[in-house]
């Protein structure tokens, strides 16, 4: 991540979730639902969740693994890490969480049952180096899932265009008061590798088989799915 993005997500970051929840009008809480559930995780389960941010979708998948499990969210920013540990502990959750890069993952192979990553493998510098190490920690016949905004077709996608480019940015802006922040993240979503592109970038780790996607909200979002194999 160059330090200009690093940088950009510090900034935000005090206003990043209420930004979240005007701009997805909710639907996000659905989509990291979708998430949890797929993984198929279960209770006692370990997960690791990179890109955690403020630690939403690890929440979601402690309320799963129960006091059994374990969770630790890990995020590049510490700026945006910082607001995490916090919410955890207002909802009662026992949550870990650590600065650490998604590229260079400090943890032993096959520790994890999941690891997942939502909203940000593609602000990674090689999000494959990132697939692969996500894989890496995961054990044989584990998941690794992502969650990704995509490019959706047809009328949806007209829609979508016409709000990325002219509501995103103006709401964005007014709650974060960093405009520039959600006009960056809408146009590098679209020129995200998508459906069976990603599926490819997932494979191309030579770690993940049975890779598939679902589409979430006709396709603003998509949800990857791979399932690692014994090296």
């Amino acid at each position: 991540m160059s330090e200009a993005i690093h940088t950009m997500f510090s900034d935000i970051a005090p206003r990043y979730d209420k930004a979240n929840s005007i701009l997805s009008l909710g639907v996000h809480h659905l989509w990291r639902s979708i998430t949890v559930k797929e993984s198929g995780v279960k209770t006692g389960g370990h997960v690791l969740d990179c890109a955690t941010g403020t630690g939403d979708l690890a929440l979601a998948f402690k309320r799963v693994v129960g006091p059994t499990g374990r969770v630790l969210g890990t995020d590049f920013n510490a700026d945006m890490l910082s607001f995490a540990p916090a919410k955890a502990r207002g909802k009662g959750l026992d949550v870990e969480f650590e600065v650490a890069d998604a590229m260079k993952l400090p943890y032993q192979d096959a520790t994890f049952d999941v690891s997942s990553i939502s909203f940000g493998i593609r602000n990674v510098d090689s999000p494959a180096v990132a697939l692969g190490e996500m894989a890496r920690v995961v054990k044989p016949g584990g998941r690794v899932v992502v969650l990704e905004f995509g490019q959706p077709k047809g009328i949806m996608g007209l829609t979508y265009r016409w709000y990325s480019k002219n509501v995103i940015p103006l709401i964005g802006g007014m709650v974060t008061g960093h405009r520039k922040a959600y006009e960056y993240l809408p146009t590098t979503a679209a020129a995200f590798p998508c459906r069976e592109e990603f599926l490819e970038l997932m494979r191309s780790t030579g770690r993940l088989v049975d890779c598939r996607y679902r589409e979430l909200t006709g396709g603003i979002a998509f949800l990857y799915i791979g399932t690692v194999i014994s090296k």
